[in-house]
């Protein structure tokens, strides 16, 4: 005849918050809420067109504008943050619906950082793509970060993800969906504090 132990054993309750630590939405990641990206070498091949008067062109690939388009009807803030001044660059942000489009910026860092204090954003509501040395300070400092398959290879160690589209050749379209899948996966509970805005007279 087989003897019982005295002491069952304890059965943990799935209700129990002290059993669940893991599954509490507090430990999961909160939603991503807002995207940076460089211009050239994301949005574009990295290449300058010329003419013969010297008019600068510049190539932008519209798998890339309909991601775009997809992480604004998603909720999404996006703001592109370039190094160089160009006058298609601005046309193209006008032609996408991008408000938050910089030009000429030589700290990409600090833009990110003030607009992350703007919008009230942590780190990990935030997702950042670049290819080259001056984009690996927002690249490290974003949440999620991204670089296309054909960056520099500083950009490549900084990213959290090296991307298999190359820039301006569907990159963007490709880091969209991963951040909208990523969305997809977390918890809703985290609304950024609202922030009141001034009126003017």
């Amino acid at each position: 005849m087989q003897s019982r132990s005295s002491k069952s054993p304890k059965r943990r309750s799935a209700g129990n918050p002290k059993h669940n630590k893991g599954l509490t939405p507090s430990a999961a990641p909160p939603p991503i809420r807002a995207i940076f990206l460089d211009v050239d070498g994301v949005l574009t091949d990295g290449r300058l067109y010329m003419d013969d008067r010297g008019r600068e062109m510049q190539i932008f690939d519209t798998k890339d504008g309909h991601g775009i388009k997809m992480a604004l009807a998603a909720g999404l803030k996006v703001a592109w943050i370039s190094g160089r001044t160009s006058l298609a660059t601005a046309r193209r942000a006008k032609d996408l619906g991008v408000r938050f489009c910089y030009q000429g910026v030589k700290d990409k860092l600090a833009r990110y950082e003030a607009l992350c204090r703007r919008w009230r954003l942590r780190p990990e509501e935030t997702a950042a793509i670049g290819d080259d040395e001056p984009d690996v300070p927002l690249l490290k400092a974003a949440g999620f970060s991204a670089s296309p398959a054909d960056a520099t290879p500083p950009a490549r160690r900084a990213a959290k993800v090296v991307l298999r589209r190359l820039g301006g050749r569907g990159a963007v379209r490709e880091f969209v969906e991963r951040v909208l899948a990523l969305n997809a996966q977390r918890p809703r509970g985290f609304p950024s504090p609202k922030r009141r805005e001034r009126k003017t007279t």
